[in-house]
């Protein structure tokens, strides 16, 4: 996650090693003055890795890199050497930002010039649509490897991590013991609704860039990136529009923000009709639901993710606050979601 800069004189925070690569590649630099001459500048609003932006002087424009520093304990979220393929094939198919270099826990990367959305973006209609055909552009990549929903998969494994780390208070703050049940009642209830995609899984503002010139879109950060149903990939995205991770209390979730009816479908139109073919009411209609029922399946994603964070993120944001927000969304919209499979409201549901 990527935004704002804000001074601090940092150089301290970056690794020896991190420093020896990015004087060994501003050296390569003609326009670069002085190559031990870096300006390291944080970046707001990163909740997994430590994000800097690195400057150099020079005769005209500042050189500038990207430079990513691994969280600690964050592999068990995902496999980092398959977040690095994913990174090096998207470079290579003009998705994203170019690798530059690695070194033992984290990387350099091309420090794309466009700017990072905020929350507001996500609101504004002619962003969201090219969000939405940009997401469908994404959806499409055919991505070497294994082409299997990973969503359950890595529920279920989550949820062992969280109750292996979470105090006796925490699980029974969420009704942690209940959500085992839960997944494999989502996975039942959806199936037959998994369209499958290559899925960014994160595609919160700060994950989305746009050149100023020409509206471009880019997504970045594939930590989480699988195959999955893109409408949980939708889902999680709708419910971003929730979060300002930049406000004095970004662990706060709005959800009087989330998208009404109309963007929903404006959205998932747009989605829909950017391969070129015309699309139907009635395909239409049927995402938008399959994209609400995946909602749940958004807020235990990262209900369990803010649990574990909890346990192994020493980045300053209150990962259990924002947790417990997630899993009471989920409790309190389980009923309505599900109803139209037959579900009992009170099937596994506490009072939220």
């Amino acid at each position: 996650m990527i935004a704002s800069e804000y001074p601090m004189d940092s150089k301290d925070h970056l690794p020896l090693e991190a420093k020896r690569m990015l004087r060994s590649l501003a050296s390569e630099w003609d326009d670069v003055l002085d190559s031990n001459a870096l300006q390291v500048i944080p970046l707001k609003g990163a909740m997994t890795n430590q994000v800097f932006q690195i400057k150099w002087p020079t005769n005209g424009v500042a050189r500038k890199v990207l430079v990513r520093i691994y969280g600690e304990g964050v592999e068990v979220f995902f496999d980092r050497d398959n977040e690095i393929r994913t990174f090096e094939f998207m470079s290579k198919h003009g998705q994203g930002p170019r690798l530059l270099g690695r070194f033992s826990n984290g990387r350099v990367e091309e420090f794309i010039h466009a700017r990072t959305l905020s929350a507001p973006d996500l609101r504004d209609s002619e962003i969201s649509a090219r969000i939405a055909a940009k997401m469908r552009e994404f959806h499409s990549l055919d991505m070497p490897g294994p082409k299997n929903a990973v969503l359950w998969y890595r529920l279920r494994k989550w949820l062992k991590t969280a109750k292996d780390m979470a105090t006796s208070g925490e699980a029974e703050a969420v009704n942690l013991d209940a959500v085992e049940d839960e997944i494999l009642l989502l996975q039942r209830k959806l199936a037959g609704e998994e369209h499958m995609g290559f899925c960014h899984n994160d595609l919160q503002y700060g994950n989305i860039m746009m050149d100023e010139d020409t509206k471009a879109i880019t997504i970045i950060d594939y930590e989480y990136s699988s195959y999955n149903p893109i409408a949980f990939d939708i889902a999680n995205h709708f419910c971003e529009m929730a979060a300002d991770y930049h406000s004095e209390t970004p662990h706060i979730l709005d959800y009087g923000k989330y998208p009404d009816l109309q963007e929903r479908r404006r959205f998932i139109h747009v989605y829909l009709s950017h391969s070129g073919d015309v699309q139907s009411d009635a395909e239409v209609e049927q995402l938008l639901q399959d994209v609400e029922k995946y909602k749940l399946a958004s807020h235990l994603f990262w209900g369990l993710w803010g649990i574990i964070s909890e346990h192994v993120n020493e980045i300053d944001f209150d990962y259990m606050g924002y947790a417990r927000q997630r899993f009471e969304q989920y409790w309190s919209t389980r009923p309505v979601l599900l109803s139209s499979h037959g579900t009992s409201p009170s099937d596994g549901v506490r009072d939220s």
